[in-house]
């Protein structure tokens, strides 16, 4: 089969085409290369079931041109990071809204089944937990800006969901959350990457808030290989589904266990919200996925540890 990777160059994308060329899928990339990196994917353009087209998703014309090519499209594209959501916020809203739009058009009009990726900032501040896909959003005032990543998904999800139900595009929705592993940037207020790097040169480690808020993390590998699965799965068509760790850890935590793995001499910095980010920034205190649906559905459970995790990712940012 071939398939199209939106976002194919990012952190997950080329994680994803990897474990796809070991399966004998033939992998298109499209990448418009603001978030993702060319050094990601250097090394499966040796593979002839591989290519990368440079552009974005926002091109009508090329994604018809793809999509047209393709059986299967994972749709991974988005503006993401706390950091970049922040700071660029209409950046956020237009390329995860109207890029969703394009691709699932072009689903639509070629009759191709597609995986839409969506977050688990989805949930906002519903702070209850194991979090069950059914859940409800809490969030706070639309002028925060920081809610703008998790309301542009919404929609995506809203459109993927309705274009299952109203013109039969076969969509699978998936929620991430707090995928971390080795590729993925600290450039745009990814924690992990960014506590590890930090540890590594014996700098502050500057946890943003109180450090008590919790949250749960995935290594990649799991996550790709549970995206093909569902894929593969027909009854997977029309749902949404939770990817996580359920092993919870405060960011306070993980500094402190990312300094004794690194044998660090970094001290951590506790750094006020409104100076990390702006006046009023609000956040998720526990963010905690019920994987139970996946689990039932393709036996899904992640096998890294966050150890093993923090591990690897501290052997590649030393190599």
């Amino acid at each position: 089969m071939k398939v199209l990777i939106t976002g194919g160059a990012g952190f997950i994308g080329s994680h994803l085409a990897e474990e796809l060329l070991k399966k004998k899928y033939q992998v298109i990339a499209l990448d418009d290369l603001s978030t993702g990196r060319m050094e990601n994917v250097a090394h499966l353009k040796v593979n002839p079931d591989f290519e990368l087209v440079v552009g974005t998703v926002l091109n009508e014309h090329l994604v018809d041109k793809l999509v047209e090519r393709v059986d299967v499209i994972f749709h991974l594209a988005a503006a993401v990071g706390v950091e970049l959501i922040v700071k660029r916020p209409l950046e956020s809203l237009t390329t995860n809204i109207k890029g969703s739009e394009m691709v699932l058009e072009m689903a639509y009009r070629y009759n191709k089944k597609i995986l839409i990726t969506s977050t688990s900032e989805i949930y906002g501040k519903n702070v209850n937990g194991p979090l069950k896909e059914n859940d409800d959003r809490i969030l706070g005032s639309p002028l925060k800006v920081r809610w703008s990543y998790s309301t542009a998904k919404a929609v995506d999800e809203m459109l993927a969901y309705v274009y299952w139900k109203e013109k039969g595009v076969p969509s699978v929705i998936v929620r991430l959350f707090n995928t971390v592993g080795p590729r993925q940037t600290g450039y745009y207020g990814m924690v992990v990457p960014r506590f590890i790097e930090q540890a590594l040169k014996n700098k502050p480690i500057t946890v943003f808030g109180t450090g008590k808020q919790t949250r749960c993390f995935i290594h990649v590998k799991d996550v790709v290989k549970a995206l093909i699965k569902l894929v593969e799965e027909s009854k997977a068509v029309g749902e949404v589904f939770n990817i996580g760790s359920q092993e919870e850890v405060s960011i306070e935590q993980l500094a402190k266990e990312i300094i004794k793995i690194t044998k660090s001499k970094s001290k951590i910095e506790y750094i006020p919200y409104e100076k990390a980010y702006e006046e009023g920034f609000e956040d998720m205190q526990r963010r905690v996925p019920d994987t139970g649906k996946i689990n039932r559905l393709i036996g899904f459970k992640p096998s890294y540890t966050l150890k093993q995790i923090i591990e690897d990712i501290v052997k590649y940012q030393n190599w």
